[in-house]
């Protein structure tokens, strides 16, 4: 179901210039990193029970469902829909888990989704379908255009923001997206992770404390 109608003059940027963008970066990024991502498989299933690669239903541009790939940083027995992780003692998380998401290691089988179209490089994070009943008009413009890997509201704080906090910054991304501006959001995304920083969530909502942010569960 297509929930936002994206017209022409309210595209950020060039669509066929940003899909071959994420193309040029994606492609050599995904060739280059298959032995790692061989390397995380095998120890996934080694040192837990259950599939290596996560996958769930978000929602994509125009609020268009796709299937969301990441690996597996919990045990396989545990909600998938729960509260994301509040620290690195949570014991719903594996061992390689922990290291995985402290790196952000866990999103890079969203290459693939970025190959296939669904995502881009740069964008807001892929919610839930479910959750765009929830925003209001203004909320809903995050979805002109595509999810991302990562996006403004990650290196704008992350975990240390709330969900009101990471929309706005999502609408603020649509508002202003350049090509110069994904690259600053690439640049700052890899200091973000080399510093590992607001790593997890620290606060849902402005109203509410402890049911935990399902942005980047």
């Amino acid at each position: 179901m297509q929930f936002v109608k994206s017209a022409a003059k309210n595209e950020p940027m060039n669509e066929l210039m940003k899909r071959i963008f994420d193309i040029c970066v994606s492609l050599p990024v995904v060739v280059i990193l298959l032995p790692v991502f061989a390397v995380i498989v095998i120890v996934i299933r080694l040192s837990s029970r259950g599939a290596a690669i996560f996958k769930q239903e978000r929602a994509g541009k125009g609020g268009r469902p796709f299937v969301f790939y990441k690996f597996r940083t919990m045990r396989a027995d545990v909600d998938p829909f729960g509260p994301s992780p509040k620290s690195a003692k949570d014991p719903r998380l594996t061992r390689i888990g922990r290291f995985l998401r402290e790196y952000s290691l866990d999103e890079l089988p969203q290459l693939f989704n970025v190959l296939k179209g669904d995502m881009s490089i740069v964008g807001p994070r892929p919610l839930y379908v479910s959750q765009i009943a929830e925003w209001d008009e203004r909320q809903k413009k995050r979805l002109l255009v595509k999810p991302g890997l990562t996006g403004l509201a990650q290196i704008s704080g992350r975990g240390g923001l709330t969900r009101e906090e990471k929309l706005e910054l999502d609408v603020k991304y649509v508002e202003t997206a350049s090509l110069w501006l994904d690259m600053k959001i690439i640049l700052a995304t890899i200091a973000h992770i080399w510093g590992r920083k607001s790593i997890y969530e620290k606060r849902y909502s402005q109203t509410e404390f402890t049911r935990g942010e399902r942005n980047n569960r």
